[in-house]
């Protein structure tokens, strides 16, 4: 019996871990004999001739006979709303090193881990991250925790686990979202008839209930390239001259998922369509939860229209917006993916894009995200 959409199919799998197999013996320097930590690598770094790629089993299968029904809406409660009664709603950071990318978004942080933070800690975290809209943080062992512990603990603390409709995943766990790109396949909605691979966009917002706080983290990379941008939807709300964004408040959007499950069914990204296609209404701005502030809310991936305008104006209304998305590089932040790093941003404010700078020398970018459900978009 093929599994509903919101049950977790569990089956005994080895741990997650991105350390390297190298060797990880110490480094002497010259100057004082003092030893120092080896870099982490990917394994395409340290990789040997006839070396077993060591997440062959994370690799994406899609599977023909998995058939969901449609998502049943649910009750969502961001845990970030206990944050804001914390007297101290950023002690989970205490003796991290935090590094601000930009004033007001976009943020490195470095000396915690984030699969020992307790049920506070990860309030504390929800809460920092639709606040700074998105964090990295590096030499995590989060990779490190079994499957099951990363979709029943963790991610279901943020909200329901979405499996995506179309994208591969591992075998006996369609709620890991994988993304994975090589010199001879990709399995990311991606298409080569525009002039740069850059498509801004927020995750599945076709569906009811798109995600909130969101994971990301690579297995296997090539040494440079394929960052990830992330977009500040709060800011690009903010640029827009006061008229019109009362104006673009009054307004609705359709988001589809039905271009997306028509690339798969052509055979494209493996050619699988486990739940049927749905289309949505969510309004252009819409309000962050917790912290009350406004983002625009649309993208070229899945906003199809303005409810109500006829289609050119709806087109033009539209075609501004994605321009100033893309082109607003003072509210945007580029993320460079590191060995045993995790990227956390809030879907509901920020817009991003893979970057496939690396395509070229066909290098692996492997890659799974972990994508919670959260409340229905309102204003």
């Amino acid at each position: 019996m093929a599994p509903s959409a919101t049950e977790t199919v569990t089956s005994p799998l080895r741990s997650l871990s991105i350390r390297p197999d190298s060797d990880k013996a110490a480094t002497s320097t010259s100057a004082s004999s003092s030893t120092r930590r080896e870099k982490p690598r990917w394994f395409s770094e340290t990789a040997k001739p006839g070396d077993e790629y060591p997440y062959e089993r994370f690799l994406p299968i899609f599977d023909r006979d998995l058939k969901l029904p449609p998502l049943e809406p649910f009750e969502h409660v961001d845990p970030g709303h206990e944050a804001l009664k914390d007297p101290t709603p950023r002690s989970f950071l205490d003796g991290a090193d935090v590094d601000d990318l930009t004033p007001e978004f976009g943020t490195e942080v470095e000396g915690i881990q984030l699969h020992q933070l307790d049920s506070r800690g990860r309030q504390q975290l929800a809460l920092y991250v639709a606040e700074r809209g998105v964090v990295v943080f590096r030499d995590q062992d989060f990779h490190d925790q079994e499957p099951e512990w990363l979709l029943d603990d963790w991610t279901r603390f943020f909200g329901r686990p979405h499996i995506h409709p179309c994208s591969g995943s591992p075998k006996g766990f369609p709620e890991f979202h994988l993304v994975y790109r090589d010199g001879k396949a990709v399995y990311n909605y991606e298409v080569d008839t525009r002039l740069t691979s850059s498509v801004w966009h927020s995750d599945v917002t076709y569906e009811e209930q798109p995600p909130g706080l969101t994971a990301l983290f690579l297995f296997d990379s090539p040494k440079s390239g394929g960052d990830t941008g992330y977009a500040d939807q709060r800011a690009a709300y903010k640029h827009l001259s006061p008229s019109l964004r009362a104006y673009l408040e009054t307004l609705s959007v359709v988001h589809s998922g039905v271009e997306q499950a028509e690339f798969s069914r052509k055979g494209s990204r493996g050619g699988v369509v486990k739940r049927e296609p749905v289309e949505n209404v969510h309004p252009l701005v819409r309000r962050h939860p917790v912290t009350g502030e406004k983002a625009i809310f649309v993208n070229p991936q899945f906003s199809r229209r303005i409810v109500g305008l006829k289609q050119e104006e709806s087109d033009a209304l539209l075609n501004l917006l994605y321009t100033h998305i893309k082109s607003g590089v003072d509210f945007q932040v580029r993320l460079r993916h590191k060995p045993r790093s995790v990227i956390l941003w809030d879907n509901r404010i920020t817009a991003h894009t893979a970057i496939v700078d690396f395509a070229a020398g066909g290098g692996r970018r492997h890659g799974a995200r972990l994508t919670p459900q959260a409340e229905r978009p309102f204003l």
